[in-house]
């Protein structure tokens, strides 16, 4: 083979690397695009429920802080609504027990009066009595 052969095999090899090089960028681009049709609708959704389930979660989040805020509100109200109660049930008792007391005393006091009466009638009748007899 000849030097001038051998040069046009190589710059024909040239060539053929020149179209490869060519081709493969052609279909570089059109993978790309390609890849671009079938991916870039699908992320788009994708990044679209991602924002909807972000926003749900950073509401619900809020309201769970709402809700232990709430809660702890209603405990320490749940708190002094049974302290009361307690409160108001010794309370009561006690009130009742005085009453009682006091209703036992007048009773005692007015038995006692009675008695007092009856015994003077008592002794009345009997000195009746004894006068009759010696009459």
């Amino acid at each position: 083979m000849s030097e001038d052969e051998i040069r046009s095999q190589i710059a024909a090899k040239e060539d053929e690397i020149t179209k490869i090089e060519e081709e493969a960028t052609k279909k570089e681009a059109s993978a790309e695009k390609e890849i671009e049709a079938e991916y870039d609708a699908k992320i788009q959704a994708a990044e679209a429920a991602l924002a909807n389930e972000e926003k749900l979660r950073d509401e619900a989040i809020a309201k769970a802080n709402e809700w232990k805020l709430k809660m702890k509100e209603k405990k320490s109200a749940a708190k002094d609504a049974a302290k009361e109660v307690k409160t108001l049930n010794k309370a009561k008792q006690s009130a009742l027990k005085t009453k009682l007391k006091d209703i036992e005393s007048e009773k005692k006091a007015a038995v006692k009066a009675v008695q007092a009466e009856i015994k003077q009638l008592n002794k009345q009748l009997s000195d009746l009595q004894k006068m009759a007899a010696a009459e």
